[in-house]
């Protein structure tokens, strides 16, 4: 039956290379973020967005009609302003103070002695009440209604009985049988930024351009000569943003509502990486210290949980490895009676024979209790010099395997010396199984330190080395490469006398790499021989 391979969990997870993720995936996966804070972040400030954009279009609707109008309102005062300060000149000096007034570029004015052929008479425009709501005058176009008739002429009179319009005696011509002179009144208690004006000074009549859009016309026919002052003026465009203080203001609300997500999304995302802190930290150190179990009633509620688990674990590591040193003490005694009673055997080959199962019994107990004591780990973490480490290995590997001492080699490229936190004698000890074993079953072994590199995605902040551990035996079917990191587990090239191994020593690795926050892999060279990659934090 085939065994599918374990994986360990700090390695990359196994994906299926047929399973191609589709370009939604890959374009979702691109764009957004990876961590919880951001996307988190994100959303917040999107919705944000959102809001900001509905609230500044009502605000903008809004000011836009004020605007407009604001606009209306300055246009007539200044349109009457011009007149008011030609009317008040003398008639021959009216052509000088046109020249000398300060016209804007959107203003012209000329003295003519008639209007232009197309003006219509402002009393001819409907009123106010007489057309649609927001319609001023009942006069309206795409740029609204023309701003010199209506309910809100200078001067004019909500009723439009204003009974002295043009002049004492302009109601017998001007305004019907009753004498009523229409809108155009400039009555001095509504006179529309002109201030009062004597009877002698106001228009005989006033008469405004037909024609929509932004450009307008307005003639006033002076009332001591037969002369029109014609006025040509562009209305400028309505702008919602024309206040300085609003874009300021959005900006800054923008700005305000931002830090404060960020700072509210720290807040409520820092208990979730100190959790996976612990949790990583617990698979470092299980004697870690437990989690402060404050705050919001889930983190408290996660963090008990949490605490709870490791103190199980820690309990269950505990029970196991008093069983184990019960069970390796309490055999040790009755495998030196039977070593005893074995040396009285007259037969030699006999003897022989059970001289070596009993060693190898003993053996096998010995890597029991080491695997145990290992599972452990109480040894205190530190500053260890890895290339000092790997080059004692070697030289010690050498001394013990003469034979083969010409093909033990450590190769650190002249790199400085580097500095790994870890439990020095554990580390040792899981390094010195791995380069055993390459000596073993691949008739030497090859140890390559690499430089140190930066992790990456969640391990941004640390830097890791890469050990090499290599070897021209056989190598490992690849169905076995994962399992034989398991307990009791052999090749079986080792399954004899000669070669021994109880099938602990690369599960002791293990368990000593990833206590330390590290990972290890086998794998195939080619065309033979075993690697073991060796992955640590500096």
């Amino acid at each position: 039956m085939p065994h599918s391979p374990r994986q360990s969990f700090l390695s990359a997870p196994v994906t299926d290379e047929n399973a191609k993720p589709g370009w939604g995936q890959r374009l979702r996966r691109r764009l957004l973020p990876q961590s919880l804070a951001a996307r988190t972040t994100l959303l917040l400030i999107g919705g944000l967005g959102v809001i900001q954009i509905i609230g500044l279009t009502i605000h903008a609707m809004d000011r836009f009609d004020f605007d407009q109008r604001m606009i209306y309102e300055r246009a007539r005062s200044k349109m009457f302003s011009y007149y008011r300060a030609i009317v008040e000149t003398a008639p021959s000096d009216r052509d000088r103070e046109l020249a000398a007034l300060p016209l804007p570029e959107n203003v012209h004015i000329t003295l003519t002695p008639g209007p232009e052929p197309d003006m219509i008479d402002a009393r001819a425009v409907p009123p106010h009440p007489q057309g649609h709501p927001g319609e001023w005058g009942g006069h309206k176009d795409d740029m609204g209604p023309v701003p010199f008739f209506g309910p809100h002429w200078p001067g004019g009179s909500p009723d439009h009985r204003g009974a002295d319009s043009f002049g004492p005696d302009h109601h017998r011509d001007a305004g019907g049988p009753d004498g009523h002179g229409g809108p155009h009144g400039f009555g001095p208690e509504n006179d529309g930024g002109m201030g009062p004006l004597p009877p002698s000074m106001r228009p005989e009549q006033v008469l405004v351009s037909p024609t929509s859009g932004r450009r307008r016309a307005v003639a006033f026919l002076l009332p001591d000569e037969r002369r029109w002052v014609t006025i040509h003026y562009v209305l400028p465009r309505p702008s919602p943003f024309r206040s300085p203080t609003f874009p300021i203001a959005f900006l800054l609300m923008t700005f305000t509502g931002g830090l404060l997500i960020l700072w509210g999304v720290r807040r409520l995302i820092a208990p979730v990486s100190t959790l996976a802190a612990a949790a990583e930290e617990l698979g470092r150190n299980m004697n870690a210290p437990p989690m402060p179990e404050n705050g919001p009633r889930e983190v408290a509620r996660a963090a008990h949980a949490f605490n709870t688990m490791a103190h199980r674990i820690r309990r269950y590591l505990t029970d196991r490895t008093l069983m184990l040193t019960a069970i390796g003490h309490d055999l040790r005694t009755p495998i030196t009676r039977l070593k005893l009673r074995a040396e009285f055997i007259e037969d030699n080959e006999m003897r022989a024979k059970m001289l070596s199962d009993l060693d190898e019994l003993e053996a096998m107990v010995a890597a029991t209790l080491a695997f145990g004591r290992d599972a452990s780990q109480r040894e205190p973490m530190g500053q260890v010099n890895l290339t000092a480490m790997l080059q004692t290995i070697a030289d010690e590997a050498a001394e013990t395997h003469v034979d083969v001492a010409d093909h033990i080699t450590f190769i650190s490229d002249n790199m400085p010396d580097v500095l790994v936190r870890a439990r020095p004698m554990a580390l040792k000890r899981a390094l010195s199984n791995l380069v055993t074993n390459a000596v073993k079953y691949g008739g030497g072994a090859r140890i390559t330190l690499l430089h140190p590199t930066k992790g990456n995605g969640e391990d941004a902040d640390e830097y890791k080395v890469t050990v090499l551990i290599e070897d021209e035996g056989p190598g490992l079917p690849t169905e076995d490469l994962e399992r034989m990191f398991d307990p009791f587990v052999r090749a079986e090239q080792s399954r004899n006398r000669e070669t021994g191994g109880t099938g602990l020593g690369l599960s002791i690795s293990r368990n000593i790499i990833w206590g330390l926050g590290g990972d290890i892999r086998l794998g195939n060279r080619q065309p033979h021989g075993l690697r073991v990659t060796v992955t640590l934090v500096c």
